[in-house]
């Protein structure tokens, strides 16, 4: 596939990434068994995949244990992401959504050799007076905005974990033995809680039908196709256009649902900050790349 294909691609699941909120709006279960039937049915999509193309999946135990707490993360990211949306709305769970780029600027240097970025640390203090407006002028909207926020927290940590766990290693298969850890960390936790029973598969058929979309195409396909991008386009490229999932979600909740979706002029302001703190750390960090010219060496 040629580079402008790829772009293509990249956008298509980017979009893809902003209407999972609008499949979380519209499946009536509640935040749990949404995804556990989330994990559940990727699992299988990738299990199929997996097959289909004979991938190994060999792993050794401590790289399983890695693999299981960082899957447990991503299910708990999804678990705080759907109930902000159930107790707010959509466009306030992706605003606190692109605070994530904040939690990985103070998380990464703790975990990685990287060192603390003042710009980062400055622009991060930006994104946190973009949430207080929002806060100032949604304030109905506080438990959305804490569990937006708790879901970008742990959107920036497992993030951070995928990043170094992916060097070297095989992203698809990382990405199954995640879903497993995720569906086992649920099940386990509704089977404490006296909810995992035959109760939980009387789904109605429109929820099993979007679950079904939720689980293939925006979690495994959107999955392997942001691998696949990766092979022509630049780990820059690629997240500065995943940047753009609150930029496209919130479009499309005003689109799907009008009027509910209407916010303050404070909150698209507080937004507008948010975002707009991203595309400059974006935009900084792409100078730096351009001035650091590689030293070439000729061997005769």
């Amino acid at each position: 596939m040629s580079r402008l294909g790829n772009l293509i691609l990249l956008h298509i699941i980017v979009l893809i990434f902003g209407f999972t909120a609008i499949l979380g709006e519209e499946i009536s279960l509640g935040a749990f068994p949404l995804v556990w039937f989330r994990t559940l049915l990727a699992s299988a999509a990738l299990i199929l995949f997996v097959g289909i193309t004979r991938r190994s999946m060999s792993v050794k135990p401590l790289e399983l244990l890695k693999y299981g707490g960082v899957g447990v993360l991503i299910a708990g990211h999804w678990i705080s992401f759907f109930m902000a949306i159930k107790v707010s709305n959509i466009s306030i769970t992706l605003a606190c959504l692109a605070s994530a780029s904040l939690f990985v600027a103070l998380f990464e240097p703790l975990v990685t050799s990287k060192k603390l970025n003042l710009l980062e640390i400055l622009l991060g203090l930006v994104v946190i007076a973009g949430l207080v407006l929002i806060f100032s002028f949604e304030f109905k909207y506080k438990a959305g905005i804490l569990l937006g926020l708790l879901s970008a927290f742990l959107a920036a940590v497992f993030a951070t974990f995928n990043s170094i766990l992916v060097k070297g290693n095989d992203a698809v298969k990382i990405g199954l033995y995640e879903l497993i850890a995720g569906f086992v960390g649920i099940s386990a936790f509704l089977f404490f809680n006296g909810e995992l029973n035959p109760e939980i598969l009387h789904i109605s058929s429109r929820d099993f039908w979007l679950l079904l979309i939720l689980a293939t195409v925006a979690t495994a396909f959107a999955f392997v196709g942001s691998v696949l991008v990766m092979k022509e386009l630049s780990p820059f490229t690629v997240a500065l256009t995943i940047n753009l999932e609150p930029v496209y979600g919130i479009i499309l909740a005003l689109i799907f649902y009008g009027e509910d979706e209407k916010m303050t002029p404070g909150f698209y302001l507080g937004a507008i900050i948010i975002l707009g703190t991203i595309f400059i750390n974006a935009w900084v960090k792409r100078r730096e790349r351009k001035k650091k010219v590689p030293v070439v060496t000729i061997l005769q």
